[in-house]
Formats: structure tokens, C-alpha cells, sequence
């Protein structure tokens, strides 16, 4: 068996052979890009496997609406999982180095991801014209510079998402402006030995939290 069919299914995601394909595509990709420039610091397979794909995934349940953004998508997580395994939800990726950016356009038309938009931009500049339901972000810095730097993106009664390792806690008790946190969510990654957590956060005055 895939070990990213097993992974998925341990999530709770069913794969068509043809997403499994693409999961795999895309790590294909990256590691023969990763060879002109610097996509990833893991090069081992079952490694890219648990940190990449299946962490990109355990968000899934947490995507709310039919138009999402990653913003700084980096090498494509957590967006390209995402938007493989939801192809009825857009998503734009959203990401300020140009190099990466065509990184990401060639893994969108490699695969036929009709369901991808990249955008080389960064977040705070970038004016949609129509904002998403849920905004997320992997690893980009403590969540008071993504509520700063995104919060803009987020439709009304949409979230904005922190992917994160250990519990935040020092980063939730600084003040969130506009913002609260609606919830913390524990995530567990198959495989992995390590924390998950994914910071949940809505307006203020959202009475839906």
C-alpha cells in the first residue's frame, strides 16, 4: 500500500489513485527543482511524506467556505495537498519570491490543478477582489504578524488559520487587534512524533466563535 493512502486514510481522507499520484507528483517535483534552488530542507521520502503531505492534510477538517488562501506558500503546503484532495474549493496561493512562484505555476499545470491561482505577492499588499472564507499560513512567524500581515484577506465570518507546532501559548497572550482567537485545535499527524496545534482566529465582533 501508498504510504500516503495509509497516512490519509488514518486522517480520515479516502484517496482516488489519482490524488494519490498527484501527492506524489508533486514531491517529484520538488526534489527535482530542489535541486536549482532551495524548496526543502527534507530530502528523505517517508520524511516529506509525514511533514509535508500528511501535516498539510490534518488541517482539512479546519477549511471552511470555497475560496481559500496560503499565504506564503513556500514549496506549495499547505495549499497543493489541499487543493488536490478539495478540487471544488479555489485556492490562491500566495507567495513573494518570484522563483517559487514559478515553482508553484509549473506543479499547478503539471498536474492540472484548474482549481489553483498563484499569486506573487506579499500578503499585505495583495487586494483580492473577493476576500476568502479561510486564510491560512505554515510557519510564517508568530500569529500577531499574520493577523498584521493577512487579516486583511479573511472575508467576513471567515478564519484565519495558524499552523503551528507546540501550543502558542506565549503568542496568545499578546493582543490580536480586531482579532480573537476562536480555537486551538490539536492536530495529530500519522507518523509524526511531534506536536501539532492550528490556532483558529475570527474577528472580534464574529458572534459564530
Amino acid at each position: 500500500m501508498s504510504p500516503v493512502a495509509d497516512g490519509a486514510r488514518a486522517l480520515g481522507i479516502e484517496l482516488s489513485p489519482e490524488q494519490v499520484a498527484k501527492l506524489v507528483a508533486h514531491l517529484d517535483l520538488m526534489d527535482e527543482w530542489g535541486e536549482r534552488m532551495n524548496l526543502t530542507a527534507i530530502r528523505d521520502r517517508d520524511q516529506q511524506v509525514t511533514k509535508h503531505v500528511l501535516d498539510s492534510l490534518s488541517v482539512l477538517p479546519h477549511i471552511r467556505g470555497a475560496r481559500v488562501a496560503d499565504v506564503g506558500s513556500g514549496a506549495g503546503f499547505p495549499g497543493i495537498p489541499l487543493a488536490i484532495v478539495m478540487p471544488e474549493t479555489h485556492f490562491a496561493l500566495i507567495e513573494s519570491t518570484g522563483k517559487k512562484c514559478r515553482f508553484l505555476e509549473h506543479v499547478r499545470d503539471a498536474l492540472g490543478l484548474a482549481n489553483v491561482e498563484v499569486v506573487q505577492s506579499r500578503a499585505e499588499a495583495w487586494k483580492p477582489a473577493v476576500r476568502y472564507d479561510t486564510v491560512l499560513a505554515r510557519a510564517v512567524g508568530p500569529v500577531a504578524d499574520l493577523v498584521r500581515n493577512a487579516g486583511a484577506l479573511v472575508a467576513g465570518g471567515g478564519r484565519l488559520l495558524a499552523m503551528k507546532g507546540r501550543f502558542p501559548e506565549d503568542e496568545l497572550a499578546k493582543k490580536l487587534s480586531g482579532w480573537k482567537v476562536a480555537a486551538v485545535h490539536k492536530l495529530v499527524v500519522p507518523g509524526l512524533a511531534e506536536e501539532r496545534h492550528v490556532v483558529e482566529l475570527c474577528r472580534s465582533h464574529d458572534k459564530t466563535a
